[in-house]
């Protein structure tokens, strides 16, 4: 490892971020500006954080909601949802799927089932 590069865990373990109770990710709620439609809880669950990758659990209860992406790779672990990216393409989630999405990505999420991921991203 460089000098330079902070590392974001210095520990070996396991988070089974698919089972965890709803209640160990901590609540994460929406500017209201970014609300278009519902109520959607989110939650969150920093698992590293080393200044310039962070890597977490996030969950989306359903509703709409709009976001300006970070740069980040996720992988949808449980529930469904529609992401339309301005002037991009609309992707359809759901488990299982890897999702790489730019930094400035203006997107409109549609979640239809509770959403939860895992993601590695970069402010």
């Amino acid at each position: 490892m460089s000098p330079s590069r902070t590392p974001f865990t210095d520990i070996p373990r396991v988070v089974r971020a698919a089972a965890l109770p709803d209640g160990d990710l901590g609540p994460a709620p929406l500017d209201p500006a970014q609300v278009v439609s519902g109520a959607p809880e989110v939650r969150h669950l920093g698992l590293a954080d080393a200044g310039d990758l962070g890597v977490g659990v996030w969950q989306h209860g359903p509703g709409v909601s709009t976001d300006v992406e970070a740069e980040e790779v996720f992988v949808v672990l449980a529930g469904r949802a529609t992401i339309a990216v301005e002037d991009g393409p609309v992707l359809e989630v759901g488990p299982g799927d890897v999702v790489l999405m730019p930094a400035g990505a203006r997107t409109t999420w549609t979640v239809h089932e509770t959403l939860r991921k895992v993601y590695a991203a970069r402010p």
